[in-house]
């Protein structure tokens, strides 16, 4: 006996979310106008299907699924490469948008995808047998920024978590490391242009980049390091 689940998501149009997942390489294996608009993609062993609904709102999608990989640096890498072809640039914001690669509290090391019919695609690899959640860390600022992550990407809130980051660099009593201070501001950047705030992201981004490291500290900020260059871009 086998099996297979396969993630049925909702648009609005049709042909504007094929092409987004032909830029990724996936294959159109069928499509049809009428009696409803439908369509599949297929990559290696992902299979997504979309239906098209008249009175659906991107910005405001929910639908979500999960793809587990045993290469999630290297998907990330190729669907990147493939964005850029198409759109002429790496799209960080709006829809459609691909996130950042990250190391998750919950022994996961995953991106997102936003396709232009607001459906998010979780992309993980597994780097731990244990899939719950680790501790919050206790000190101020490794909290906050644990805190801020969550709420940015698992629960896509990024102005709360503007909030928290906000509120840890005005602290006068406790300042971040190097190593934290640029995991902050990546971070405000990242949110902030998912917010529209140009300006606090520009600015953000102008204080990351001016951050002094030692090359030990940079290999502990590879990731963020990375995605400071995507924004910069």
């Amino acid at each position: 006996m086998s099996e297979k689940t396969i993630p049925m998501l909702p648009c609005r149009t049709i042909q504007p979310v094929l092409d987004f997942y032909t830029a990724l390489g996936f294959e159109v294996t069928f499509q049809q106008q009428s009696p409803n608009p439908y369509g599949v993609v297929e990559r290696g062993s992902i299979q997504l299907h979309f239906f098209g609904m008249k009175r659906y709102e991107p910005a405001e999608s929910y639908s979500t699924c999960y793809i587990r990989t045993d290469d999630v640096d290297g998907l990330h890498a190729v669907f990147r490469a493939g964005l850029k072809a198409a759109y002429g640039r790496v799209p960080t914001r709006g829809l459609p948008r691909i996130g950042a690669l990250k190391d998750t509290s919950h022994g996961v090391r995953q991106f997102l995808v936003t396709d232009p019919g607001g459906n998010c695609l979780r992309i993980g690899q597994q780097t731990s047998q244990d899939a719950h959640h680790r501790p919050a860390p206790k000190e101020t600022l490794a909290r906050a920024l644990h805190h801020a992550c969550l709420l940015a990407d698992s629960r896509d809130d990024p102005a709360a978590a503007a909030k928290i980051i906000d509120r840890v660099l005005r602290m006068e009593d406790e300042r971040p490391a190097p190593v934290q201070l640029l995991r902050l501001l990546v971070l405000r950047a990242d949110v902030a242009g998912r917010l529209g705030d140009d300006e606090t992201a520009a600015s953000a981004l102008a204080e990351a980049a001016a951050v002094h490291l030692t090359a030990q500290e940079r290999e502990l900020v590879h990731d963020d390091l990375g995605r400071l260059e995507e924004l910069r871009q």
